[in-house]
């Protein structure tokens, strides 16, 4: 005897809701789509949940006295630059080593120290290259002015080079008129 839902079934032809599979007389392989469905929902809130947590581990919390202190720190964080990412300011970089300058800024600036005394300090114990713009002096020339030495090189030898294809080029016509002189 058969059942009501396998006669219906059977009526229709021989499909079934697990496809052919059934009606040859073999089992249907388990249907992988649920448990993907619940690893996808895990990983999205997986996910979620960390693109949440990310900012609050961005910043240090600094406690400031007041927001002209705060406004001060972030201006110097601005002119100092990272020496582990060499183009990134300390206040845009992640490093480890950027911290810790941000904490030695800070401690500096309770400490009552001037901008001038923190940049002097810096650059005294990591050279010219921490200062985002270090001043004009003796040792800095060639970072200030070596661009432009540069380019000028470029565009005297791209003059040069001209000049002599230019001559180059009104040569061989000189030495067709001599050479038909000749015959």
């Amino acid at each position: 005897m058969r059942t009501e839902t396998a006669q219906r079934a059977g009526e229709r032809g021989s499909s079934s809701r697990h496809g052919p599979a059934l009606s040859q007389g073999r089992t249907p392989a388990p249907c992988p789509l649920p448990l993907l469905r619940i690893l996808l929902r895990s990983l999205v809130i997986a996910l979620v949940l960390a693109a949440t947590a990310l900012p609050a581990l961005a910043i240090d919390p600094m406690p400031f006295t007041d927001r002209a202190e705060e406004v001060r720190y972030q201006g110097l964080l601005r002119e100092l630059r990272c020496l582990q990412c060499q183009n990134q300011t300390l206040a845009d970089s992640d490093a480890d080593i950027a911290r810790q300058l941000r904490n030695e800024v800070f401690r500096m600036i309770r400490e009552g120290k001037s901008d001038d005394e923190i940049k002097d300090f810096m650059t005294a114990r990591y050279g010219d290259f921490v200062l985002y713009r270090p001043k004009v002096g003796s040792g800095t020339w060639l970072l200030w002015f070596g661009p432009f030495v540069i380019l000028a090189g470029g565009a005297l030898a791209l003059v040069l080079h001209l000049r002599k294809r230019r001559a180059g080029a009104a040569t061989p016509a000189a030495t067709a008129v001599r050479d038909e002189e000749d015959w």
